[in-house]
C-alpha cells in the first residue's frame, strides 16, 4: 500500500483488546460508568505528538460488554496536506500499546478505532483550511448565503476561494459551516496524494496474554 493520504480519505484502523478475566476482579460498575474521556486523552496526546499528529476528536462509548474508543487524528504531514496513512497506522498501534499499559481503560475490553478527519468533518480552524488548499468546499455564510469554491489561499483570519473563476475572500468570522466536497473526477495535478482516499484498515488484534 502506498504511504499516501488525501485530506478526505476517512482512513480507519481498528484494534481490539479483550478483557483479561483472570486478573482477579472485574471493574466495578461505578468505574466503567464514570470513566472520562480526559483520562484517555492524557494517554493519547503525547503518543500522537511523537508521530507528528494531533488529536482532533475523541469519544469513549459503550458497545455491549466492551467499549469503543474512537480517535480522530490530524496533522500537517510531510507536504502540509495531512498525515500519511502509514503514520496513522503506526500511531494506532502505539496508542493501543499505551492504553494497555495505563489504567485509563481499567480491565474493560475495548476496541480502538483511529481515523483521519475525512471530508465529513467541518473545517473549523485555519489549519483545517490550510491542509485542504486546492479542495472544493461549500460554505454557509452568516445571513444564509451559500457559496461553493476551491480553496486557493488560507490565512489566519480569512480564506480565498476560486468561485467560478473569480477570487473571493471570506473571513472565517463570517462562516457558519464549511465542508469539503467529494469530487469523483478530481484533477490528478491538484492532489496527487489523494489516491488512497477511502482506504480502510481493519486490524483485529486479539492479545491472548493474561495480566
Amino acid at each position: 500500500m502506498r504511504p499516501g493520504r488525501g485530506a478526505g480519505d476517512g482512513t480507519t484502523t481498528r484494534r481490539t483488546r479483550p478483557r483479561h478475566d483472570n486478573c482477579g476482579t472485574q471493574p466495578d460498575e461505578g468505574r466503567r460508568d464514570g470513566m472520562r474521556d480526559e483520562a484517555v486523552e492524557a494517554v493519547v496526546n503525547p503518543v500522537l505528538a511523537g508521530f507528528g499528529l494531533e488529536l482532533d476528536a475523541l469519544e469513549v462509548v459503550p458497545a455491549g460488554k466492551r467499549r469503543v474508543v474512537r480517535i480522530v487524528v490530524d496533522g500537517d504531514g510531510p507536504k502540509g496536506r495531512g498525515p500519511l496513512l502509514d503514520d496513522i497506522a503506526s500511531a494506532s498501534r502505539a496508542v493501543s500499546d499505551a492504553l494497555d499499559g495505563s489504567d485509563a481503560m481499567g480491565q474493560a475490553a475495548y476496541t480502538l478505532e483511529v481515523s483521519s478527519r475525512g471530508v465529513g468533518r467541518p473545517l473549523t480552524e485555519p489549519k483545517h483550511w490550510r491542509r485542504n488548499v486546492t479542495r472544493l468546499v461549500r460554505v454557509d455564510l452568516v445571513g444564509g448565503l451559500q457559496v461553493t469554491g476551491r480553496i486557493t489561499e488560507a490565512g489566519e483570519d480569512a480564506v480565498v476561494l476560486d468561485v467560478d473563476g473569480s477570487p473571493r475572500e471570506v473571513r472565517y468570522a463570517d462562516l457558519t459551516k464549511a465542508l469539503v466536497q467529494v469530487e469523483l473526477n478530481r484533477r490528478q495535478d491538484d492532489d496527487e496524494d489523494d489516491e488512497d482516499d477511502d482506504v480502510e484498515l481493519d486490524t483485529d488484534d486479539e492479545d491472548e496474554d493474561d495480566h
